[in-house]
């Protein structure tokens, strides 16, 4: 086995920086949404995901790779959605196996509440934290990150 190339100090400080503010990011903005709206950051964004779809609904499977979830994770989620009424879910008619996850017009409902004190939040931590020029570095860079990870489409 080959001795890694360790990081530079200047390395070494940008990736703690990178990876401290996005682990913070994260957890307030979950904070945030579970004290103005009462729903994680998780849930917020299964019902943002599904608010973007034809019809307000996909398919599980198609829900758990666009929210990066596990389908395990995801159903626990659904699952708890649906006790709140904001999600159902539906027999896929093509295949007898699948199962569709439909926003609700509660669920929309739920998601429009939340919406505003998000933003606000997003704003507040990074939006507003930056210049234009900075925030198309930060676009340019997350693009990047992303097109090197697996799983990334």
């Amino acid at each position: 086995m080959t001795e890694p190339l360790w990081l530079t100090e200047a390395e070494q400080r940008t990736w703690r920086a990178y990876i401290e503010s996005a682990t913070l990011l994260m957890e307030s903005l979950d904070r945030s949404l579970q004290q103005d709206a009462g729903m994680p950051h998780a849930y917020y964004f299964i019902l943002m995901r599904l608010s973007e779809s034809p019809e307000s609904s996909m398919r599980m499977s198609e829900l758990a790779a666009a929210t990066r979830s596990s389908r395990s994770r995801l159903s626990h989620a659904v699952s708890r959605l649906s006790e709140r009424g904001w999600v159902e879910r539906l027999d896929c008619e093509t295949d007898r196996r699948g199962q569709i996850a439909r926003l609700t017009d509660s669920g929309f409902r739920a998601l429009q509440a939340a919406a505003p004190g998000h933003v606000t939040a997003v704003r507040q931590f990074v939006i507003d934290r930056l210049d234009k020029d900075q925030l198309e570095q930060l676009e340019q860079i997350g693009s990047q990150i992303l097109a090197a990870l697996p799983n990334s489409d």
